[in-house]
């Protein structure tokens, strides 16, 4: 079963998974494909050919544009916003009209790997890899790729610690232990080597 909104708006081509949702006032675009047991919340656009993977959360107020690719399991919370554009002009090269909003040659494609959490009102880059389960901080302008379960914060965003499976952070870079100590996470009980570059989980 799904759930779509009378407000929507579903162009020819979209696919939606089943037990998916999609709420009141959003757009999807021509071709988009969202999985199964997904949301997206109200007023949130989705661009052409965009893949949207299975439980995933997508807020209201999100706005996802071509090239986009969402992997299972990731949140995109509110106001959320994905750039494509290298080099963003209104006019095209020859100033004789307008430049086009389709994509061309030069829209850059961008992967949020499975897990990730985007915070509210953060700003992505074009042409970056989001690493899997990593966490970006509320209002971060991301303009570097994210490593695996990296926490980013700050305009540009920048690693400040790495996170858990299920997000509390582990390790703070400013007091990070040394390479080869066992971190446990007090919210699921995992356990993982600090390897001075990233989180190995053990077991």
């Amino acid at each position: 079963m799904r759930r779509i909104h009378p407000t929507a708006i579903i162009e020819e081509g979209v696919e939606v998974g089943e037990h998916s949702s999609v709420w009141d006032n959003v757009h999807i675009r021509r071709n988009a494909r969202l999985g199964h047991h997904t949301s997206v919340g109200e007023k949130s656009y989705i661009a052409y050919d965009v893949e949207i993977g299975n439980y995933v959360k997508i807020n209201a107020f999100v706005y996802i544009c071509a090239g986009v690719t969402i992997e299972d399991m990731c949140m995109i919370s509110a106001g959320t916003v994905f750039t494509n554009d290298r080099f963003p002009r209104a006019m095209n090269r020859e100033l004789s009209d307008l430049e086009t909003s389709d994509p061309t040659e030069e829209t850059l494609s961008t992967r949020v790997r499975r897990g990730c959490t985007i915070g509210a009102q953060a700003t992505i880059g074009p042409g970056l890899v989001l690493g899997e389960f990593s966490m970006i901080g509320m209002g971060a302008v991301v303009t570097k790729d994210v490593p695996t379960q990296a926490l980013v914060i700050g305009n540009p965003a920048r690693v400040v610690g790495y996170v858990c499976l299920c997000g509390p952070r582990l390790v703070a870079l400013d007091a990070a232990p040394a390479a080869g100590t066992e971190v446990v996470c007090h919210r699921c009980g995992r356990h993982y080597s600090w390897t001075g570059q990233g989180l190995d989980l053990l077991g």
